[in-house]
């Protein structure tokens, strides 16, 4: 199973390589863009957008409402799974 993270697209690092900052959960990294940014489209067209991130690559574009259900349901299977290991003996 792959598992996106929603993150937004603060700045571009590298036009040419299609390159950008995204921010996930306050910690900022450099991911790959050219799964979403079309052929004619620059990559600072993407500034401010929301995209699904896996293994360095924004594999899709998402609107802000479903980053936030997303990023919601993630921190809510986090503390349920920290609850579960609690309980284990």
């Amino acid at each position: 199973m792959c598992l996106g993270i929603p993150a937004q697209v603060k700045t571009i690092s590298n036009e040419a390589a299609k390159l950008g900052i995204v921010e996930i959960a306050g910690v900022r990294r450099e991911i790959n863009l050219a799964c979403v940014c079309k052929d004619a489209q620059s990559p600072t067209e993407l500034v401010g957008c929301w995209v699904l991130v896996h293994v360095g690559f924004a594999m899709a574009l998402i609107d802000e409402a479903e980053a936030e259900l997303t990023l919601t349901l993630l921190n809510e299977l986090g503390e349920l799974q920290a609850e579960t290991q609690g309980a284990r003996l």
